[in-house]
């Protein structure tokens, strides 16, 4: 109810949000109620594990400073597939995704190139991810390395240390899989998320960055960097 309020007030409609809420019961409507997220991680105890370098603090004062990752799986009649997503921390936007009938380490990599080649990051950003064996595969680790990226790595079976990874796909889950299923194949998931990703980017009013989508948060940083450069 409160994210409806938010965004009809700011389109200009002069509303109260006791009357938002009585309009959505008079109409039967409710807001969507995120499930129990399902664990995906499966540790390879063999792998060399770096260390947690961001212990639960998610918030950062810029863009690509700070990257988040993780997957989760959506039931489809052709069985599952896989929806990685790679987060900016700074105003949550999604700067990667892949969708994969299988859970391998290049699905994961591929959601992370794509996110390297929109975002071009210089040096200082950190990479978080729990222990997975996908982000602890050696392709991954090295493809980190190759591109000046610090890893980050949280612990086994604790959402709480990537929890803002676990969030996104939270309400991927509640928004997207959960409401418009069932799903026949990866093909109708797939366009799904590429629907939603951009949806969530631009349109959503996010309260932990103010009440703006993902991108205006960040047009507004560089716009006051730039306005900042210019009256130096």
């Amino acid at each position: 109810m409160r994210k409806v309020w938010r965004q009809l007030r700011r389109e200009g409609f002069d509303v109260a949000r006791c009357t938002v809420a009585r309009l959505m019961k008079d109409l039967g409507l409710k807001g969507v109620i995120r499930g129990k997220p399902h664990r995906t991680t499966v540790q390879d105890k063999a792998a060399p594990c770096p260390l947690d370098r961001v212990n639960r603090q998610f918030r950062v004062p810029a863009p690509n400073m700070l990257w988040v990752s993780d997957f989760t799986y959506v039931a489809t009649w052709q069985g599952f597939v896989h929806v990685a997503f790679v987060i900016d921390a700074f105003a949550r936007r999604i700067v990667g995704w892949r969708v994969s009938r299988t859970a391998h380490a290049g699905f994961v990599l591929d959601a992370l190139e794509q996110a390297v080649h929109q975002r071009r990051p210089g040096a200082g950003l950190v990479h978080h991810s729990d222990r997975g064996s996908q982000y602890l595969s050696i392709r991954y680790t090295e493809r980190l390395a190759e591109v000046g990226i610090e890893p980050s790595v949280g612990s086994v079976g604790d959402s709480y240390d990537n929890a803002l990874a676990e969030t996104i796909n939270g309400l991927f889950k509640a928004e997207v899989i959960h409401r418009r299923g069932p799903w026949r194949s990866s093909e109708a998931v797939e366009f799904a998320t590429l629907e939603w990703v951009d949806w969530f980017n631009n349109r959503p009013l996010l309260e932990p960055i103010g009440n703006v989508p993902p991108a205006e948060a960040e047009a507004a940083f560089y716009d006051a960097l730039e306005t900042h450069d210019v009256a130096a």
